[in-house]
């Protein structure tokens, strides 16, 4: 499992270390720092062949304290080395001062900043606030400003000064001049990523992220209840073998829309049918269905008018999943929706199915169930959720900030069921509080799916795994992450017609 932790999790997986013997707090700082050093000339790995120059911002704090052990190890490497500090050197915690104090070179402030060194150096290390911080980073905007002008390489230590390690969200970006965020190169944290790593501004942040081992047990933090996970591939949500018929493989029905409103859920159901639903149709009213025959082949189609008609349709048990929303318009899933969920069937809903509601999504969360998936984007999500989404909006003044890994677990709960809240950083959750995080940043970044209809695959992937059979959570994240890896691996110029297409590499790629 690759688990994502918060701020309190790390800390208290230090703590833990440190109550049973098995470290101290200065050999943390020690490994912390020696950490950064190597993945720094990892990254640039010419900074290792010649003398360079390096400038250390240190904080108040124990992350401080990780920049006193870089600049001293920078320095044994023959580097030259300088060292500026913000805050009373008489209050910092013990380790970190013990740190300083074995730091043999001058300290200066921070502000006003070393603007020369700044301007000069190859590296400036940031280790001025790391994943506790709570506040803005007040008083500190001629730092941030000296730090855009320099040509240096950023690397943060834990986290860019300024980003909520829980929420990826700068603190106080609203509160007036000197407040905002460090940007780094190259980001450096221990253990395990923290969540605001991969949410909200916390890529753009952190640029590159390395995560150290610094010999805490494995699963410290994990067990913790706001402990998130990665999404996994899971070959076997996506394996056909060992079944011989169809029907095995479940049916898949797509609702569709009028004419000139199909092809959003064409793309749902060619989804569908390439994530592994053994049969697929697509049902749409009788006036459009010479244009959907004229564009599917694989996908069956069924003339459907109203709610009555979905109803007698779904008297045939072979059906096991259902779509509802893209390009259906509201009056359709208006009608549409009750009788699918009255069925029990587990169903995805998404666009129009969702936004139908907007006016009084109570009455759309009285009707939901276990089996139901609801798949917003954001402002989808703010129509149904308004509350949620108005304190995602409002500015991060404290941190730990309200995220969207939060909202999306209420959101759930509140609906009774599963909800995927779509964007890079997109976020699943249970009602039981389950929650998992399919990012596309990093190594797995696929900006190529802000593209129109890429939301319409994406819940094909889901309703052709609810098909198959899997349990919601599990469809969704799998879905999910295949989503991300066909766009990866088609690449710039994609388009939502081209998702399901890539899905035989991608199932290649995981030895199907």
């Amino acid at each position: 499992m690759t688990a994502v932790i918060t701020a309190a999790a790390m800390r208290a997986a230090e703590a833990e270390a440190i109550a049973l013997g098995r470290v101290t707090g200065r050999d943390l700082m020690e490994r912390a720092g020696r950490a950064v050093v190597a993945a720094m000339l990892a990254e640039w790995p010419g900074l290792a062949r010649a003398p360079h120059r390096a400038v250390v911002l240190c904080g108040p704090g124990n992350n401080g304290g990780d920049g006193y052990v870089i600049a001293r190890h920078l320095a044994a490497e023959g580097w030259e080395v300088g060292v500026a500090a913000l805050g009373d050197p008489a209050r910092l915690p013990p380790d970190a001062a013990a740190m300083r104090a074995a730091w043999d070179g001058p300290v200066l402030p921070v502000v006003p900043p070393p603007a020369d060194a700044l301007s000069e150096a190859d590296i400036v290390v940031d280790a001025l606030f790391g994943t506790g911080l709570a506040r803005p980073l007040e008083g500190l905007g001629p730092v941030l400003a000296a730090l855009a002008a320099s040509p240096a390489r950023v690397v943060a230590v834990d986290v860019p000064s300024g980003l909520c390690a829980d929420s990826g969200r700068i603190l106080g970006t609203a509160g007036g001049p000197g407040t905002g965020s460090l940007r780094a190169h190259l980001t450096v944290t221990f253990h395990r990523a923290k969540a605001g790593h991969y949410l909200a501004e916390g890529p753009a942040a952190c640029g590159r992220l390395v995560v150290a081992d610094i010999g805490l047990d494995p699963h410290s933090g994990e067990r913790d209840a706001e402990a998130l996970r990665l999404a996994a591939p899971e070959p076997a949500a996506f394996d056909k073998r060992g079944a011989g018929h169809k029907y095995e493989h479940g049916h898949a029905l797509i609702l569709a829309g009028g004419p000139g409103e199909g092809g959003a859920a064409r793309l749902s159901a060619r989804g569908a049918l390439r994530i592994g639903a053994g049969l697929v149709t697509g049902a749409c009213p009788l006036p459009a269905l010479s244009e959907n025959a004229a564009r599917l082949d694989t996908v069956m189609l069924r003339p459907l008018h109203d709610g009555a008609a979905l109803a007698r349709l779904l008297d045939d048990r072979r059906f096991t999943a259902l779509c509802l929303g893209p390009g259906m318009g509201y009056a359709r899933a208006r009608d549409l929706v009750p009788v699918a969920l009255a069925s029990g069937r587990a169903v995805v809903l998404d666009a129009d199915a969702l936004s139908a509601w907007a006016e009084d999504p109570r009455a759309l969360f009285a009707q939901l169930h276990g089996a139901a998936v609801l798949t917003p984007h954001g402002g989808e999500f703010a129509r149904l959720f308004p509350d949620l989404a108005a304190r995602l909006k409002a500015p991060a003044t404290v941190g730990p900030a309200w995220s969207k890994v939060e909202a999306t677990r209420e959101a759930a709960r509140r609906a009774g069921c599963t909800v995927l809240f779509k964007g890079p950083d997109t976020v699943i959750a249970a009602p039981d509080g389950r929650a998992v995080l399919s990012a596309a940043a990093y190594g797995r970044a696929a900006p190529w799916l802000a593209t129109a209809g890429s939301g319409d695959v994406l819940a094909g992937f889901i309703c052709g795994l609810l098909a198959r059979g899997l349990p919601p959570m599990a469809a969704a994240e799998a879905a999910a992450w295949a989503h991300v890896e066909a766009a990866r691996m088609h690449g710039p110029g994609l388009i939502a017609e081209d998702l399901p297409e890539m899905l035989p590499q991608v199932f290649r790629g995981l030895g199907l």
